[in-house]
């Protein structure tokens, strides 16, 4: 037998024994009473920002209001002003000033989102404006990342991704930069529960 051989046959005969994966209790995870001051917390804390909206038409007028004020608003919510197609240029999107989209669930031990590719319509379009709005509704808030991985759909969706705060990156000085490489800025609009909205 070449060394070659003996060398491979000790790492094949050395492999530790397979062992099942724990049963992990999350119930035993202390839960989060207060779902929306965690949230706005931790969104707070990773330098986004929280707004409230109590009707519906808050929204409609804000990005109506925008887009008379000349600044380049893409629009993905259904029901809210009118909805935009996404230009397959890269470059018109680069211009971009602020997108709106909407998230399916929001985390309150963390402040992180999760939004949907089809609620994206490109799956560039968080990333490359300036500012990105996310919109969720109250009862989207969850506790815990185990509850928020208990609802996704990736299975149907085949793509999602969770978006915390906006972009950030920090070199050896500790020197913060924000939009280093996606928006300067995050708003997550929480809108209250009972509004009769789209999905």
């Amino acid at each position: 037998m070449s060394s070659r051989n003996q060398i491979l046959e000790a790492i094949k005969n050395a492999q530790p024994a397979i062992k099942p994966l724990p049963v992990l209790d999350y119930t035993a995870v202390t839960p989060i009473k207060e779902l929306i001051s965690s949230f706005e917390q931790f969104v707070n804390a990773v330098g986004g920002r929280v707004r409230f909206v109590d009707q519906s038409a808050e929204l409609t007028l804000e990005i109506e209001n925008a887009r008379q004020e000349g600044r380049l608003i893409l629009n993905r919510l259904n029901g809210f002003s009118s909805m935009d197609e996404i230009s397959p240029d890269l470059n018109e999107l680069e211009k971009l000033d602020r997108v709106y989209v909407r998230g399916s669930l929001g985390v309150a031990e963390n402040g992180a989102i999760w939004v949907e590719e089809t609620s994206m319509g490109n799956r560039i379009l968080p990333f490359i404006a300036q500012e990105l709005v996310i919109v969720l509704r109250e009862e989207e808030l969850v506790p815990t990342m185990h509850d928020a991985y208990q609802r996704i759909r990736i299975n149907q969706e085949g793509f999602g991704v969770f978006i915390a705060g906006p972009s950030k990156t920090a070199d050896i000085e500790q020197s913060l930069v924000i939009g280093a490489h996606g928006p300067v800025a995050l708003t997550v609009l929480i809108l209250k529960s009972g509004l009769a909205v789209p999905a």
